[in-house]
């Protein structure tokens, strides 16, 4: 997320490893998402309900292992 916003500012070859790596890590728990939540202009708000979906599936996770 904050990559995205760096890029614009400065921008990076697009076949950077880091950014391929970043982007084949990421896109299987975003693209999901994205296909389901609409745009708000330019914002993207998937980031921000995966990484709340993360913490909550990882709470449950906690829990069912205590």
């Amino acid at each position: 997320m904050l990559l995205s916003w760096v890029t614009l500012a400065f921008p990076i070859d697009p076949s950077n490893p880091l950014l391929v790596v970043l982007h084949e890590i990421t896109e299987p728990i975003l693209a999901p998402l994205r296909s389901i939540m609409p745009r708000f202009g330019m914002m993207d708000f998937s980031p921000f309900v995966a990484m709340i979906l993360l913490q909550i599936i990882g709470q449950a996770a906690q829990r069912a292992l205590a």
